[in-house]
């Protein structure tokens, strides 16, 4: 089996932790990987340790590259969607790429940011999955509704089918609490897990007869498709042009050889605070905490605290995320609303609604720490063997202080080495590079000042990522 990894995903209801982005997928919420890294680690315990095949952003290909380098997995592809298009264009491109690559053969399809409690549980489910594809079979997974949740789709096979694959005879759409309370005094719903399994030509038949014009397009796209190192470039053009649609809805509910492979396996999305407060652990009052948190008469709660300390008196049932730069609060009952507060940022055009405070690059990050009238500060760090662009800037200066590591600064025509405590100024419109030529981190304090400081305002000449100026 091929593994195929989603990592689209904006993850807008764990706001403010997960933004545009970098969304939740890249984040340790639930152990010390994080999301997308626990699902490359968990396909290969399952004993399927080919190079996964990834799809994501164009604005998130460096942190996917890197977050699998980070437990020494390379992809062997990272496909990049140029436009968001839904799950059916998404897989209709990478059966291609896959059979392309490697034949007709079984291919998985897992999402980034899914947490499976019972991996051995998961194995079989998967080891059951992969048998029927090989049969010609559509293979979605379904999960044993443990409440009447309205966040989910949801299969409805025969009530009498609990513990072994059965045909979907329904897709059925995300429904209203009193929908979803019938469903489970009814039986036979399963919660729509978005994992599957299919032959690659099963699935591009499957498309062919019931969805032509995403394939044809993605065809074209596929076709058409630029690469560069381990990223391949979706044709924009034709991509946009296939209809936006999810799998289930474009394929999987029209073909009459879908089927339920059962998983109970501690399955968990992480779609909702409410969500990650019932995967972590808890303590005698039921508050699941992270960071320096002082809880003093509190029950039931969800306390984030990656700022500073956070102390609590007389609360309960409460979603409470402390970030650099953004605070939420909220009853634990309505953290499935989220959007429509993150809709309000957006309309405000709030940059905490897009990004962190902390920003993520190819090369290492920075840390806007401090901002005023003309002038910003940042934290920036790069990482062993890494350089920024060669660059310059027509309405900033900036000032360089080293606080770790041994820097390399290129300065017009110059070349030259700054130690910790040494520093260095590079005025409006001079060409500059920053470097670390050692194997240990660099660190160091810029100072910027003028008149405008957006990242907009950066001229690439040369740059090892292959960014362009406005990337």
């Amino acid at each position: 089996m091929i593994p195929v990894v989603l990592s689209g995903g904006a993850g807008t209801r764990l706001w403010p932790l997960s933004r545009a982005l970098y969304p939740k997928q890249f984040h340790s919420l639930v152990g010390a990987h994080t999301l997308i890294q626990q699902t490359v680690l968990r396909l290969q315990r399952a004993g399927y340790a080919e190079s996964p095949l990834v799809l994501c952003n164009e604005k998130h290909r460096f942190t996917a590259a890197g977050q699998l380098d980070e437990i020494g997995a390379s992809a062997q592809c990272i496909v990049l969607e140029p436009v968001a298009r839904g799950t059916a264009p998404a897989l209709a491109a990478a059966a291609q790429v896959v059979q392309a690559a490697h034949g007709d053969v079984v291919m998985g399809v897992f999402p980034a940011d899914h947490i499976i409690a019972d991996e051995t549980a998961f194995q079989h489910a998967l080891q059951k999955a992969v048998l029927l594809a090989e049969e010609n079979q559509l293979i979605t997974f379904g999960i044993a509704p443990g409440s009447a949740h309205t966040g989910y789709g949801y299969l409805r096979v025969e009530p009498s089918a609990k513990e072994n694959a059965a045909p979907v005879l329904e897709f059925v759409e995300k429904p209203d609490e009193s929908t979803a309370r019938s469903y489970l005094e009814r039986g036979g719903y399963f919660w729509n897990s978005g994992m599957f399994v299919f032959r690659t030509s099963t699935l591009l038949e499957a498309f062919a007869l019931h969805a032509p014009q995403v394939l044809n397009h993605c065809a074209e796209a596929v076709k058409n498709a630029s690469e560069d190192g381990p990223f391949l470039r979706l044709d924009e053009t034709e991509f946009a042009k296939a209809p936006e649609d999810s799998i289930d809805y474009a394929v999987m509910e029209k073909a009459e050889n879908t089927m339920m492979v059962p998983l109970d396996a501690g399955w968990n999305d992480i779609g909702s605070w409410e969500a990650l407060w019932s995967a972590l652990e808890k303590d005698d009052y039921g508050n699941a905490v992270r960071g320096e948190v002082l809880a003093v008469e509190t029950q039931d709660s969800l306390v984030i605290a990656d700022r500073a300390l956070v102390a609590t008196l007389g609360v309960r049932n409460l979603a409470i995320v402390d970030t650099p730069d953004a605070l939420l609060v909220a009853d634990r009952d309505h953290t499935d609303e989220l959007k429509s507060l993150l809709a309000g940022l957006l309309s405000t055009e709030r940059s905490e609604a897009q990004h962190h405070r902390k920003v993520y690059r190819p090369w290492g990050s920075f840390d806007a720490i401090e901002q005023g009238e003309g002038f910003q500060v940042k934290r920036i760090t790069v990482d062993p063997g890494k350089k920024l662009s060669l660059q310059r800037h027509q309405h900033r200066a900036e000032h360089w202080i080293v606080v770790r590591g041994t820097a390399e600064v290129t300065l017009a025509n110059e070349v030259f080495t700054l130690k910790e405590n040494q520093s260095t100024y590079i005025p409006p419109g001079t060409v500059h590079r920053l470097a670390n030529v050692t194997q240990a981190p660099l660190e160091i304090i810029e100072v910027q000042t003028g008149a405008y400081l957006g990242e907009d305002d950066i001229e690439r000449l040369e740059d090892d990522f292959h960014r362009s100026s406005g990337d």
